[in-house]
């Protein structure tokens, strides 16, 4: 997939833009004020492969949290900032690796300069974000509603405003649940501009429907080239974002994330219970460094033919199941020790 080239950007210690792989954000929803849990949870999204995060700062006890929270994580920390232009500084101030600001909803042209101004002192760049919740009752007007080219419109006004400051250090994000508009937005702006860009479907829902709401969003996004860094938006636990983001980019072709674990639907040929099995299987194999495909099939009819494409498979059977590898069958195993032997062969890879 030829991805767009765009202008490369530092954040903390990572690098998104040009050639750079797609990075996987998150937002903490701990107190940013409580610097013990946001530092529990920034760990835990960092176990799960998120590689940027970012942290409302609503308050000054947030911004000046973020100098210790920083002091204890790994990766970049974003501060995301609305309406004060003074807390947008005071977490400039307090180590942030990036700035997220609406310069819409920040106020007077003067306030946006002093936070382009104090970025630019300590050479983080700043994150132009709209959304379809944001837009100014101009464009609304002249549009007759949110649109796409309203988006589009609204971010590049944002966009000229801080470049005509003489400040280009510049990450661009424009988002909607509304999924066709979201499409359409990006690959209109990413006709106009060489910044990188942030892709998200925002407000997507709970971790059932957000996850498949930002599947075909980014999916269509991405497979258009377009984007350099992504988050998935869901109400639920911050990891399932990460986790859902690494498998988007992976279903792409555009991230190797260890195993991936195919597996076959029921049906009434199905004598195993291959649900609890195929959860088992993807559970233990979280476990596992390999970039290898794993199947769970749930009968030895078709459970062959059908793991022929998987490195290594099983395929359940009344009372014994197949154990496969490269679409060979290896040996036949017990029903109630398929698990074990697919975890013994996966413990063995290497030396195969």
């Amino acid at each position: 997939m030829e991805r767009k080239q765009t202008k490369v950007v530092r954040i903390g210690n990572h690098r998104i833009g040009g050639i750079h792989p797609i990075a996987v954000q998150s937002m903490t929803n701990s107190k940013t004020e409580d610097v013990e849990a946001t530092v529990v949870q920034i760990l835990e999204l960092e176990r799960a492969g998120c590689e940027i995060v970012r942290a409302a700062v609503p308050t000054y006890k947030a911004a000046d949290a973020l100098r210790e929270i920083k002091r204890r994580i790994h990766i970049p920390l974003v501060a995301d900032i609305h309406f004060d232009y003074r807390l947008a500084i005071a977490a400039i101030e307090n180590g942030a690796d990036k700035i997220r600001i609406n310069p819409g909803n920040i106020g007077s042209a003067e306030r946006v300069k002093a936070v382009a101004d104090c970025a630019r002192e300590h050479q983080i760049p700043i994150r132009v974000g709209v959304n379809s919740g944001s837009l100014e009752k101009e464009i609304l007007a002249r549009y007759g509603g949110v649109t796409a080219e309203g988006l589009v419109e609204s971010a590049l006004d944002k966009v000229h405003m801080i470049e005509g400051m003489g400040y280009d250090n510049l990450v661009v994000s424009i988002k909607s649940s509304d999924v066709p508009m979201c499409i359409r937005a990006h690959e209109l702006i990413a006709e106009q501009i060489s910044y990188p860009l942030h892709v998200g479907i925002t407000e997507a829902g709970t971790v059932k429907t957000g996850t498949i709401q930002s599947a075909v969003g980014l999916g269509a996004i991405l497979s258009r080239g377009i984007g350099d860094t992504i988050r998935v938006s869901l109400t639920g636990d911050p990891v399932e974002e990460v986790l859902a983001g690494h498998r988007i980019l992976a279903a792409l072709g555009l991230r190797e994330t260890g195993i991936r674990v195919v597996s076959c639907p029921t049906c009434g040929r199905t004598s195993i219970d291959l649900i609890r099995l195929a959860n088992q299987v993807e559970d233990m194999t979280a476990a596992y460094d390999l970039n290898i495909k794993v199947a769970v099939m749930g009968c030895v009819v078709n459970g062959p033919g059908e793991a022929r494409e998987a490195d290594i498979g099983i395929a359940g059977g009344k009372g014994e199941g197949l154990l496969i590898r490269k679409g060979e069958v290896l040996r036949k195993v017990p029903e109630d020790q398929l698990l074990q032997a697919l975890q013994y062969e996966l413990e063995h890879w290497e030396e195969k």
